[in-house]
């Protein structure tokens, strides 16, 4: 019975530490929506919008306009 005790501890304890779910950084943020929005990225900020984690992406086009894509943190979706 000790025997398959350790090696299901060892398993369960592993498993505890990894992460529930992995957030979207701010590299994959400024990726996908230039995926979108395609120009020069200018800033990415973390926010909120309507209580949940975004990341804020301000891109420059080629025509000189800035536009501002929205990112969500969990699922890396953009949300505007």
């Amino acid at each position: 019975m000790n025997f398959l005790l350790k090696p299901l501890l060892c398993a369960l304890l592993v498993a505890l530490s990894l992460p529930v779910w992995a957030d979207v950084g701010r590299d994959e943020a400024a990726a996908a929506a230039q995926r979108v929005a395609s120009g020069r990225v200018l800033a990415v900020e973390r926010a909120e919008v309507d209580h949940k984690p975004v990341w804020r992406v301000k891109i420059l086009s080629a025509q000189g306009e800035v536009r501002i894509v929205v990112v969500d943190v969990a699922s890396g979706r953009i949300v505007r």
